[in-house]
Parts: structure tokens; sequence; C-alpha cells
């Protein structure tokens, strides 16, 4: 059953994406991922996996309109910084923020996921195709302290194991930790 909701979910994630790049002009910005929100319910859950809480840094990959981090500022007290390469959803993001509130502890920033400085971050969140997950894998593990959380939507990091997998209104989620023999997720 897994399986069949995974390759349903890449099958939709895939049909978006080619919609979404059918599109796109000289201009836009290559996307390697569509923009599909997260629903709230699974954003409070994928945070509550995760365990976020005052003190946290959130990096949302992909960070679309910015509810996640967004949502780690003002129901967990972290503070959080959302990256994502269309200029339109960073804006909305930055709009979304001021509207919550928020302003001081979220940032967004137009960036390619490949250049980003994962340092800071104590928690990780995404919503990214597998293609894009497993060449982040290797970064994050390089980047990331140990004991920084990772929280997936939807899509796994090929043969790293998660530590915990939940079901919400139909959505997976993944949550994995930095190890602190980080060779333990670079698989093989």
């Amino acid at each position: 059953m897994r399986a069949i909701r995974h390759s349903l979910c890449t099958l939709v994630l895939t049909l978006f994406a080619t919609a979404a790049f059918a599109q796109t002009t000289a201009t836009a910005p290559k996307l390697d991922v569509p923009y599909v929100p997260t629903p709230q319910k699974v954003v409070d859950a994928m945070l509550k996996l995760a365990n976020v809480q005052e003190g946290d840094v959130v990096y949302d990959l992909g960070c679309g309109d910015g509810r996640i981090v967004i949502t780690a500022a003002k129901e967990h007290g972290a503070t959080g910084t959302g990256f994502d390469i269309n200029p339109e959803r960073i804006k909305e993001a930055n709009e979304n923020a001021k509207e919550a509130g928020v302003t001081n502890k979220v940032k967004f920033v137009e960036q390619d996921l490949f250049k980003v400085d994962y340092k800071p971050a104590s928690v990780v969140t995404l919503y990214l195709l597998p293609n894009v997950n497993m060449k982040l894998r290797p970064v994050l593990l390089e980047q990331l302290k140990p004991g920084t959380r990772i929280v997936s939507h939807a899509f796994d990091m090929g043969d790293w194991e998660p530590e915990e997998t939940q079901v919400i209104d139909g959505s997976t989620i993944y949550l994995w930790t930095v190890p602190d023999n980080k060779k333990a997720g670079k698989g093989k």
C-alpha cells in the first residue's frame, strides 16, 4: 500500500511538474519541483513529529507560501528560514509572514537549495520529489549537526530508513535524525 501511495504521489507531482514546465517562460526560474502547498494539518503534524520548540531553527526547502516556518514561529516559538527558487513564492511568503506577525522570527530567501548553508538548522522540512531528496541527502548529512531532525512530506530518502512514518489525512510524513556517524544515513 505504501508503494502504491508513493507511486501515486510521484505521478501526481510529475504531472504538476510537466504542466508547470509547459507554462514557464524564458525568464522564469527552472523549477525542479512544482508548487503544491502542504495542507495545514500535515504542516502541524510535521512540526509535531520533529518536536519543534522555542530555540529551534527551522529551514523549509521549497517553502512555497511560507506556511511551515510561519507556523513553526507562531505556534512553537521557533525561528525559521524558507528557501525557494521562485520569486513569486518568496513574495507571497513574505506577505504571509507580515500578516501572521512573525517577520521578526522568519525570513524567506530566493536561493537554489544546493547552494544553501544548512549548518544553522536544527530542523529541516521538505516536500520535494524523490530525485531531489536523493541529491540533497548527502549535502544535508555533510552539513547538518548530529541530532538535527529532517521531516519530509510524501517522499522518503531512498534506503535511509526513517525513524518514524505517519499518515495524516492520506499524506505520509517521514522523520530522520542526523546520526553521530553520518555514514549511517548515506546509504550504499
